[in-house]
């Protein structure tokens, strides 16, 4: 629980002077500065140019330091830059524009498999000051009165400070840990270099692998021709850094400054009331990273080749990154309301409270995002483990691809994997649109109540679709692999809205037309078995027991051939009749026997073979129309069939 700061007297809050980062603004002694909303006042001071100039206290202050860090964290930014929680509340709002090499707090990463670990060289080069001549000697006492400020610059302190960034794109969670350790060793190197030799860094082989996958992003307050994007450009930076602050005209920008209370130099002048406890001030910042991630994993799942094979999911992700930056910025602009007015008095500091807790019970909460990310990903998931099962099959991103087969006129057949709920209705980004509309929620201020996320089952949740997608999936399959070499007919996958069929279903398409939006191919049929009746061999065969059996096709050739690649010898049945003598085979030789079920769309999946061997029955005179009786071998063990 937060503590909020107190009210103080006047007194206490507008004798306290402040030490603030500059962040890459034009803050130098005289300026005048509002500490309610952090910013600057140009063009306004309380003496004229002259007077500045003369009065100014100067000594030189240098020194360098260097620091390495592997966190992304705010936290760990603002560290590094010497940035206090009050400060940080600003830039968390946007109240505040950072320029420089303060840029650095708004470089964030990209996806949840990035690795990055950053070198920050800072210097100082010299301290200015206004005198007590100046403070006693207002030539503008007016400005006191339009209270545009609360403090005014008394001193700064000028120098210059570099970041660079080092990333690496992991594959997998594995590599990513890996690296993490990697990089940051690879980095803390840099600085063993012989700064004033060449640049030379003895690195193994996969340090030098790593360091050829590392990118690198520079912010910095010193001017240089070009930025290093490569980890050997950034070797070369490194070494001219200490050089480009040593021509005496230029001792860099201010880099802290310090602020004094104007209600000190007059009462008339406006003060800062009061600070924003530390306490809210980290489940801001926590809260905003917690947004930052969701926006991570989101673009990781839209880089996806899944998700840029179905378009339908892709829309649901760029809809809900754009919700997702449409409520970041009402909530950045609600702090910027309410930390000026607390600040200022005009508001308790149970204002900010508020808003957290509004978002803490909106669907933009974490639990909440994360909840529907992960279902996503799942979702996800399912199709990319379906298409890896048929990765010779085509995924068709939209019905206008679709379409473009289905009017080929060299396609006379389509059978199209459908995966028929991708376009469902989706209630949580239904949730998060109403919540956006809503004039009670565009200031995120004063709601009593905020209502709950409606719960909703994914429906690859339910048992029964799970079910039918795999046996779609097998039929599919097994289908597509029979007949993917028979002209004139393509086999794909899509997405095609189908509440009927939810889950998949196979849609066949016959001239351009949709025919059967549930069609059941044939598929694998059981081994033959041969009858004999009268010395004569009879193939015993079975109708596919899926879609329509109109005939069968009998394979075979003869067993243990040296040829392995032998292709099978085909003899079709004029109908789906289930028994066939099988003629014009050679007598006393091993055959392999096996068949398929065939529809008027194509054939199914081969039968287990079976082994034979064509011969006359002793007990029954030679037949002399072809025609055999049969022996069964499996595994070398032979039946006579009589």
């Amino acid at each position: 629980m937060c503590v909020p700061h107190p009210q103080l007297p006047l007194s206490a809050m507008e004798s306290k002077p402040y030490e603030i980062a500059a962040l890459g603004r034009a803050l130098y002694p005289g300026m005048l500065y509002d500490c309610r909303n952090d910013t600057f006042i140009p063009g306004v001071t309380l003496w004229n140019k002259e007077s500045l100039k003369n009065d100014i206290d100067e000594c030189l202050q240098p020194k360098t330091d260097l620091k390495f860090s592997v966190s992304d964290s705010l936290s760990e930014k603002a560290n590094f830059l010497d940035v206090s929680a009050s400060l940080k509340a600003s830039f968390l709002s946007g109240l505040i524009e950072v320029e420089g090499s303060a840029k650095y707090l708004r470089d964030t990463k990209s996806s949840m498999s990035q690795s990055r670990c950053t070198m920050m060289y800072s210097v100082t080069t010299k301290f200015q000051q206004l005198t007590m001549t100046q403070l006693g000697n207002i030539t503008y006492p007016a400005v006191f009165e339009q209270k545009t400020a609360t403090h005014v610059v008394t001193a700064a302190l000028y120098g210059a400070q570099a970041f660079m960034v080092f990333d690496h794109m992991a594959s997998g969670t594995e590599e990513q840990q890996k690296v993490e350790g990697n990089i940051h060793a690879v980095v803390k190197k840099i600085p063993s270099l012989d700064i004033e030799g060449d640049a030379h860094l003895a690195l193994n082989e996969d340090e030098k692998k790593l360091a050829d996958e590392i990118s690198v992003t520079f912010y910095g307050d010193f001017h240089l021709e070009h930025n290093p994007t490569t980890y050997q450009e950034a070797i070369d930076v490194y070494k001219a850094l200490p050089n480009l602050l040593k021509d005496k005209e230029y001792f860099g920008v201010p880099v802290k400054v310090w602020l004094y209370p104007l209600v000190l130099l007059d009462n008339k002048a406006a003060a800062l009331v009061r600070e924003i406890s530390t306490c809210l001030v980290s489940k801001t910042e926590r809260l905003l990273e917690q947004l930052e991630d969701a926006e991570r994993r989101c673009n990781d799942l839209t880089r996806t080749s899944t998700v840029q094979d179905f378009s339908d999911l892709k829309v649901r992700l760029q809809i809900f990154h754009e919700f997702y930056s449409d409520y970041k910025t009402v909530f950045q602009k609600a702090l910027c309301r309410v930390l000026p007015d607390i600040r200022g008095g005009g508001k308790e500091e149970q204002a900010l409270a508020k808003v957290i807790e509004i978002h803490d019970k909106s669907p933009f909460s974490a639990n909440k995002l994360n909840e529907w990310l992960e279902s996503i990903t799942i979702e996800s998931q399912i199709l990319s483990s379906y298409t890896k099962r048929l990765q010779d099959i085509r995924v068709v991103p939209s019905l206008g691809d679709l379409n473009a087969i289905l009017f080929d006129p060299d396609v006379d057949t389509v059978v199209c994997l459908a995966f028929t709920s991708l376009a469902n209705p989706d209630e949580f980004i239904n949730t998060l649109n109403e919540f956006l509309k809503s004039d009670d929620f565009k200031w995120l201020e004063d709601v009593s109540t905020v209502e709950g996320t409606p719960e909703h089952q994914a429906w690859f949740t339910s048992f029964d679709i799970s079910q039918t997608m795999r046996e779609n999936l097998s039929l599919f399959k097994s289908f597509s692999e029979a007949n993917k070499d028979t002209k004139g007919v393509q086999f794909v996958i899509a997405s095609i809205p189908d509440p009927s069929n939810p889950g998949t279903s196979i849609y066949l398409y016959e001239k351009g037309e949709l025919t059967n939006p549930k069609f059941k191919p044939v598929s694998k049929p059981p081994p033959p078995t041969v009858t004999m009746s009268d010395g004569r061999g009879t193939l015993m065969l079975q109708k596919s027991p899926t879609g329509e059996t109109v005939r069968f096709r009998i394979e075979y050739k003869l067993a243990n051939s040296k040829d392995e690649d032998k292709v099978w010898e085909v003899r079709d049945t004029p109908d789906a009749q289930e028994s066939f003598a099988l003629t014009g085979l050679q007598r006393d030789k091993q055959y392999d026997l096996r068949y398929r079920a065939v529809s008027e769309v194509g054939m199914s999946e081969a039968s287990e073979p079976i082994c034979c061997i064509p011969n006359t029955h002793p007990d029954y005179p030679s037949i002399d129309d072809g025609e055999y009786s049969f022996i069964t071998a499996c595994n070398n063990n032979f039946q006579l069939y009589n």
